[in-house]
């Protein structure tokens, strides 16, 4: 398993702590003949709950319905009996609520720790969930014959947050690029170059341009800088070599431009995997061999086939075509054992489309075909986008006319605004990306109102440090003063960031965090509405400044985490 025990947070350890409250007091209740004995593990049933209304305590847990049944006694009798043996601490009080629950209603001392946490630790939030086990995240994978479009921007910036996600819950991380260079896209793209050199050095007419060959733009200028840097050499000479030659030059290109696109979005890969060794070092032939001697291969009419029917699912699959060419399937197969065999990733994590998931099962019976715990393997749908722009959906790029690109779109508006708004929802939710929000600069736009409640403390920061009043260290300011309620929902807030990371990590959903910082934003303003930083008083003063730079740690933090800048002004 992937959940396990990591150093406990300030919210593990009280939790921790009402548990062990509840089954002490079950005990005693029991020692003391008001409640039966029983030898089921209290402790181990007890799940807490935070209730959605405030009025309603910190925590509540349903332990005494759960031990009716057994008990044979009345869930509010039962409550009544664990309630009068809890005892202080960190609880203020407890009572007993509707047909048996207990609520807990806690002191805020626990919550002051957190400043003291931010302040000793670099990297807040970290913990080792992942106990340094390998994990491979690969994402966007666009085809090298053309630019990037939108479903890759999406996959950028989710696959790329997931990836930070992951290093801040305690694993080693590597985010991976596959670059699709073989395989039929590759000959289409050959097919494609060929006709337009042609074209270019004879006329229009001197070869017909394939029809479901590549007809964008981009071709014509490849085509058009490889004559000007070899002129007619390869007019003459064998097809296949001029073919090789202008896929050599034009894909290196691409490879470099989808690179450079993907740096400007902040993207930078540990790996640029070419599917292209697979073939030339015979891993897809030792997959493909891997599969006949395990008894799930067959050939049928010139092709071989992969079994899928015997693995449980409705659809065979080419594996190598009559033409005696491997398919990208089989390739495919032999990508996922070279990551989690040859290489021995522990977790390989994959953002695929939404158009994949049929691809996901197959993919994942291929593997356990292999020999190999097809659980090591994880595959994150990502659903569709939309661009939105004064309410309208935007198709095409105004410059080019042609579909809108990742570079098109970072023209128009900041990497910021598109890293955090393709990481608002979930992967499995659609997305209407409104171009006219992001390119505001209003608190209606999530990324400028995150960004605003940072520089707004950080100005204030600076003109208390112009007054002569710094921050002080944790051990030097009277904590107990933060007791207004928007002053305890910072602290909570503040305190609920290693839980975010861990839920965020477990669910695969770096969304969480983008959602945590704009709530803990929301939590500042409304803070700052309410309590004044600098007062008469000179220890609530400090204690104040204490809070707010401790939220400023946190949002630089967090937005560093997604590659988001943190501006001190704006």
């Amino acid at each position: 398993t992937r959940k396990e025990d990591s150093p406990m947070t300030i919210l593990e350890e009280i939790k921790s702590k009402i548990v062990g409250e509840i089954a002490d007091a079950f005990s005693e209740a029991a020692a003391n003949g008001e409640l039966e004995s029983t030898d089921i593990n209290i402790a181990d049933m007890i799940k807490l709950e935070v209730p959605k209304d405030k009025q309603h305590g910190d925590y509540a847990c349903n332990i005494a319905m759960q031990l009716a049944k057994p008990l044979r006694t009345a869930p509010r009798n039962i409550a009544n009996a664990i309630v009068s043996h809890i005892s202080g601490g960190d609880i203020e009080k407890c009572e007993v609520a509707g047909a048996g629950f207990i609520n807990f209603y806690l002191k805020p001392d626990y919550l002051y720790k957190v400043m003291q946490q931010i302040e000793q630790k670099n990297g807040y939030g970290k913990i080792d969930l992942g106990k340094g086990k390998k994990v491979m995240v690969e994402f966007v994978s666009a085809n090298p014959t053309g630019p990037m479009h939108m479903g890759n921007a999406r996959g950028g910036a989710l696959g790329d947050c997931l990836a930070s996600v992951l290093e801040y819950a305690g694993y080693d991380v590597t985010r991976e690029f596959y670059v699709n260079d073989a395989g039929n896209q590759i000959e289409k793209f050959a097919s494609s170059l060929n006709a337009r050199y042609i074209q270019e050095l004879k006329g229009e007419d001197a070869i017909e341009f394939p029809e479901d060959g590549y007809h964008g733009d981009d071709i014509r200028e490849h085509a058009r800088a490889f004559i000007t840097i070899h002129g007619d050499k390869y007019l003459n000479t064998d097809e296949s070599e001029r073919k090789a030659a202008l896929v050599d030059y034009a894909l290196e290109k691409n490879v470099t431009a989808l690179r450079e696109d993907l740096e400007k979005y902040r993207i930078v890969y540990d790996v640029w995997f070419r599917e292209s060794n697979l073939h030339k070092n015979g891993d897809v032939k030792a997959a493909i061999q891997r599969l006949t001697d395990n008894g799930y291969t067959y050939e049928e009419d010139g092709a071989v086939w992969l079994n899928c029917e015997k693995m449980g699912l409705e659809k065979n699959e080419v594996l190598v075509r009559k033409n005696g060419i491997p398919t990208y399937f089989a390739a495919d197969i032999a990508y996922h054992i070279n990551k989690l065999e040859t290489r021995g990733y522990d977790w390989a994590i994959n953002i695929w489309g939404a158009d994949h998931h049929g691809h996901v099962a197959r993919m994942k019976k291929a593997l356990a075909a292999c020999g190999i715990n097809s659980d090591k393997l994880e595959v994150v749908l990502m659903q569709l986008v939309r661009l939105m722009q004064n309410g309208e959906i935007v198709r095409m790029s105004k410059r080019t006319g042609k579909a809108i690109t990742l570079s098109d779109l970072l023209e128009d508006i900041s990497v910021d605004a598109a890293r955090f708004f393709f990481n608002m929802r979930n992967a499995g939710s659609h997305l209407d990306f409104d171009l006219t929000l992001a390119a505001q600069q209003s608190n209606d736009n999530p990324v400028y109102y995150v960004q605003y409640a940072h520089a707004r403390i950080c100005s204030i920061i600076r003109l208390l440090a112009d007054d002569g009043i710094t921050v002080k260290p944790y051990a030097d300011i009277n904590t107990s003063l933060l007791t207004d309620e928007t002053e305890l929902v910072l602290l909570k807030k503040l305190a609920d960031l290693p839980e975010e990371i861990r839920a965020a990590a477990e669910s695969l959903e770096p969304a969480r965090i983008t959602r945590y910082v704009m709530e803990l934003a929301t939590d500042f303003h409304s803070f700052y509405n309410t309590c004044r930083v600098k007062g008469e008083d000179e220890e609530l003063t400090a204690a104040r400044l204490k809070l707010i730079d401790s939220v400023r740690v946190v949002m630089k933090e967090v937005l560093t985490m997604l590659k988001i800048s943190a501006p001190e002004k704006m």
